[in-house]
């Protein structure tokens, strides 16, 4: 069910018990080869089909496109929403529903930079309401470790605009990739440094971190056909309702 397409009567019919599904994306600069809305895209793309096997199991929103881009605004055409103002609007799609009934809410998400943010929203709204089913994950998370089989460069997971990325868009939206424009970029720390902070035009020449150069459609249609698949069972798996088992083993 899409909520957009929805009449209010028809969302008042709907039980309770189904999980809103609430995708989250970007509009910030993916390099020279792909477009703008590349993350936003993507995720849609993953969701939709995700509420088309599940139907009468997910309640898919629209997706939330203003993402928390703003270690991208040094290239032109990047839109940011501030951290306050990415969370706040995150908040207020989970509170709008709960006002209506419902109570189980998976954020499932395609930049990066809303990550964290997702994840204090979520814990927010659970100490307000320890009722709430909450859960959010990056929609590449679910294709586990057929990435490190499908990809053939050094980075084994999905950066920006890589040959994770670009390999989805040339098996998704093939018409908006500048082919002839994919490239490898990235700059990293000397040394053993961990966790530092950059702006995005501090560790990239031209805007992408990756291997872009390899990327094929074929490997789009794998990663994909994971992402969805996984996506899928974890949905199935919080609308029938689940319990939280003793990792102790019983000693009789």
């Amino acid at each position: 069910m899409k909520l957009a397409h929805l009449s209010w009567p028809e969302v008042a019919a709907i039980s309770r018990e189904t999980v809103v599904l609430v995708p989250t994306g970007s509009l910030e600069q993916h390099g020279p080869h792909l477009p703008l809305f590349t993350d936003s895209l993507l995720v849609t793309r993953v969701a939709e089909e995700v509420e088309a096997r599940c139907s009468d199991e997910v309640l898919l929103t629209p997706t939330l496109w203003l993402g928390a881009s703003g270690h991208h605004l040094a290239f032109p055409g990047t839109l940011s929403a501030s951290f306050s103002g990415y969370e706040e609007a995150l908040t207020q799609v989970i509170l709008s529903l709960k006002r209506h009934g419902f109570h189980r809410f998976f954020v499932l998400n395609g930049h990066g930079g809303n990550t964290e943010l997702n994840g204090i929203a979520l814990r927010k709204l659970k100490e307000a309401d320890p009722s709430l089913t909450l859960g959010h994950s990056g929609y590449f998370a679910f294709i586990g470790e057929l990435v490190g089989k499908t990809l053939t460069g050094p980075l084994k997971e999905i950066r920006h605009a890589c040959e994770a990325e670009a390999s989805l868009m040339l098996h998704l939206f093939p018409e908006l990739v500048r082919q002839e424009k994919l490239r490898d970029d990235g700059l990293r720390p000397s040394g053993d440094l961990r966790g530092m902070v950059h702006l995005f035009d501090e560790i990239t020449e031209q805007g992408s971190y990756g291997f872009a150069t390899l990327a094929t459609a074929e490997k789009g249609k794998i990663l994909y056909d994971a992402a969805v698949a996984g996506c899928v069972e974890q949905m199935r798996a919080l609308a029938a309702g689940y319990t939280l088992d003793s990792i102790v083993k019983d000693p009789t």
